[in-house]
């Protein structure tokens, strides 16, 4: 049987739970395309952790409307998450004639699920700098950002306004250069992560770092407080973490599996299945490299590689295919994203993952010797 150590530290009291006043140094991922949840951010943070809601899918007003929904929810902080890229290049403007060649490169998935050919849009996507006015009117605890870098003057108003700063690195370098641009807590997130990998110094394929290897380089490095993030899904992803050095641990697909989140049951069902052992990194969905549960969808834009679109136009063209294969519980055809650590998933519900977390962490803390329990800050 082993004996409780004294003297370890607590584990949960970080620099980034005194800087966020939370009671526990748990962030939950955010989630874009409709994913995230105001149920399932007010769950985490009334829980003592930190909810996210991924808003880059959002028009300002909308954002807007979000932030007093999740106030109304929970009086505890969140954060609100944008892509500061907006746009690769050619993703913005498509003539009509392009536009009509590569429909035809969708419609044997439109064909499949009985969707109408969709019309020319207006635009693709919405712009950062819209976006980002209705944040700083908003101010939220918490603005977190992937996918590059705010200019100086958004930063500045973030600071005036006492919204803390969240920027996302893939790299050291990526690492150093959100210290340097003063932003107040920097994400370090390997390869093992679900969902996109938000690189913005070198391509995504060229920045593949493991979480284990990243995150006590940036640690060793920058002054700021880390945040680990990728292939954790449990307890003792979370003390890892901590134990790395990290403030804080953030934990996507675990949260995405909980009933609270803007998944569907079959998205759902399928990371406690099987399926979830295949992972791939992807363009296939959004023309920006992601991870997801392998199905026919990706098979067949894996094999076309070199015809898949900038984002946002692969996102556009593919969204109606993903609502459709969704509400069709057609597996096949949807956006399963997915960690590597999937396989580890047990709980159905926020609370009761927040519970779990909270309580085994303690555990494993309390069972280590204070030399064993030293948070590096």
């Amino acid at each position: 049987m082993t004996t409780p150590a004294t003297n370890v530290p607590r584990w949960n009291e970080t620099p980034v739970t005194r800087r966020l006043g939370l009671k526990h140094p748990i962030i939950q991922g955010p989630f874009g395309g409709g994913l995230s949840t105001v149920r399932l951010v007010a769950a985490v943070s009334e829980a003592g952790g930190l909810g996210s809601y991924g808003a880059h899918h959002l028009s300002p007003m909308e954002i807007r409307d979000l932030a007093a929904e999740i106030r109304r929810a929970t009086s505890r902080p969140f954060a609100l998450n944008l892509w500061v890229s907006d746009h690769d290049p050619g993703g913005l403007e498509m003539h009509r004639a392009s536009f009509a060649k590569n429909l035809k490169l969708f419609q044997p998935f439109y064909d499949e699920l009985g969707l109408k050919k969709p019309k020319y849009p207006e635009s693709f996507g919405h712009r950062f700098e819209e976006q980002m006015e209705a944040v700083l009117e908003i101010r939220p605890p918490v603005f977190s950002f992937v996918f590059g870098m705010p200019s100086a003057e958004i930063l500045t108003e973030c600071r005036k306004r006492g919204i803390v700063t969240l920027g996302a690195a893939t790299t050291l370098d990526e690492a150093i250069a959100v210290e340097d641009a003063g932003v107040d807590l920097v994400l370090a997130t390997g390869f093992e992560a679900g969902g996109h990998r938000p690189s913005f110094l070198r391509s995504a394929e060229e920045s593949l770092m493991g979480t284990m290897a990243l995150v006590p380089q940036v640690v060793d490095r920058v002054k700021i407080p880390v945040i680990a993030a990728g292939g954790i899904a449990d307890s003792r992803g979370v003390a890892a973490a901590l134990t790395l050095g990290a403030s804080a641990a953030q934990l996507g697909t675990a949260f995405l599996a909980c009933e609270e989140s803007g998944a569907s049951a079959v998205h759902r069902a399928k990371l406690f299945s099987a399926a979830a052992r295949d992972t791939i990194l992807s363009r296939a969905f959004t023309g920006r490299l992601a991870r997801f549960i392998r199905n026919r969808f990706i098979r067949t834009m894996e094999d076309r590689r070199q015809t898949l679109l900038p984002f946002p136009m692969q996102s556009w063209f593919t969204s109606f295919i993903k609502l459709a294969a969704a509400e069709q519980e057609n597996s096949e055809l949807m956006s399963l994203y997915a960690s590597q650590a999937t396989p580890l998933l047990q709980h159905r519900k926020a609370a009761e993952l927040m519970n779990f977390l909270i309580a085994d962490t303690d555990r494993i803390w309390s069972q280590r010797r204070p030399a064993e329990s030293k948070i590096l800050y």
